[in-house]
């Protein structure tokens, strides 16, 4: 049986399966050296995505002290930062990641607390 849609609503719709379909996270850790600092948010985020994300991940650490210029261009103000650059949205997180729980939200790995307000009558 032939499909009647046009060429283009078929591209959209595989693009869109393709997208859907993809479970590959990229994080970018930029650093500055090779200080205290750095590696404890290396090691931090290694033992997070080998819990939470098992072979689903790759981790580049960028050192601004060879590449300058990338952290211009990718806007980082502060070292450690992380970069989640996919799944999209993208989202930064800046620090060594000790704060395991921070690190899971701000990745989208665990859902933000909702506060409850009670009210006093």
């Amino acid at each position: 049986m032939k499909n009647n849609q046009p060429d283009s609503k078929k591209k959209s719709n595989k693009s869109k399966s393709v997208h859907q379909k993809t479970d590959q996270w990229i994080l970018r850790l930029y650093v500055a050296g090779h200080t205290i600092k750095s590696v404890t948010a290396f090691d931090n985020l290694k033992k997070i995505c080998e819990e939470r994300l098992k072979n689903k991940y790759k981790i580049e650490v960028i050192d601004l002290l060879v590449n300058p210029q990338l952290g211009r261009e990718h806007q980082i103000l502060a070292i450690p930062t992380l970069v989640r650059k996919l799944p999209v949205p993208v989202r930064k997180i800046i620090g060594d990641l000790s704060n395991t729980e921070h690190v899971l939200v701000g990745l989208d790995l665990k859902p933000h607390k909702q506060l409850l307000i009670s009210k006093t009558i």
